[in-house]
């Protein structure tokens, strides 16, 4: 069984999402220790957001010489995700919606023919088979029926995108008001990894 664990947050070390998916994956592993695990920072090895040149090339037009290391890298990102049965996420919330280094992973991977496709009924996702974990941590609260909610557009983003490519029931794992105040920050944190420690075996 293959785990892809990706991270987002550009904070490193101080960085609560990475800080919860890295327990998602350790309690994965605890109750699965032969799990394939591939990691993937995204804000260390960065990939290029979407130009004119990657969608002709996606078109299949002639691609300048000069894409081709990132249309491998793109390539490459795919395959990963294909390949893994579960996925985990580490989703930071800026400015209140993905870090743009996830929306760039999120562009290379919704692909026509590979994670979707298109029919007389509309769009058919074609990843339906994969577990998708995501760790998010918001500096407020966003949750159903706070006066912020309808500010919230990582959740609600996220849901409709592995909605869209046949993931329908993704588990989200929050740390909330990380930044209302250091009371609020600790047991947010707290009861996040309270969580990914309760989450069912691989």
């Amino acid at each position: 069984m293959k785990l892809l664990h990706l991270d987002s947050s550009v904070l490193g070390p101080h960085s609560v999402s990475r800080q919860v998916s890295a327990a998602i994956v350790d309690r994965l592993r605890q109750t699965t220790p032969s799990l394939d695990i591939v990691y993937r920072d995204l804000t260390q090895i960065p990939l290029a957001h979407l130009s004119g040149s990657h969608l002709a090339a996606a078109q299949g037009a002639p691609a300048p010489a000069e894409l081709g290391p990132d249309l491998a890298a793109s390539a490459a990102a795919l395959d990963e995700f294909l390949a893994a049965d579960i996925v985990v996420i580490g989703a930071p919330m800026y400015n209140f919606t993905i870090p743009s280094q996830l929306k760039a992973w999120i562009d290379r991977i919704l692909v026509a023919g590979k994670t979707f496709s298109y029919g007389a009924n509309g769009p058919q996702g074609l990843a339906g088979g994969k577990r998708v974990i995501v760790a998010i941590s918001r500096g407020g609260y966003y949750g159903a029926g706070t006066p912020a909610a309808v500010g919230e557009h990582l959740e609600t983003y996220l849901r409709w995108v592995f909605g869209f490519i046949g993931v329908t029931n993704p588990e989200f794992i929050f740390a909330d008001g990380i930044q209302v105040g250091p009371e609020h920050r600790e047991k947010s944190i707290a009861s996040a990894l309270q969580a990914a420690t309760s989450l069912r075996a691989a």
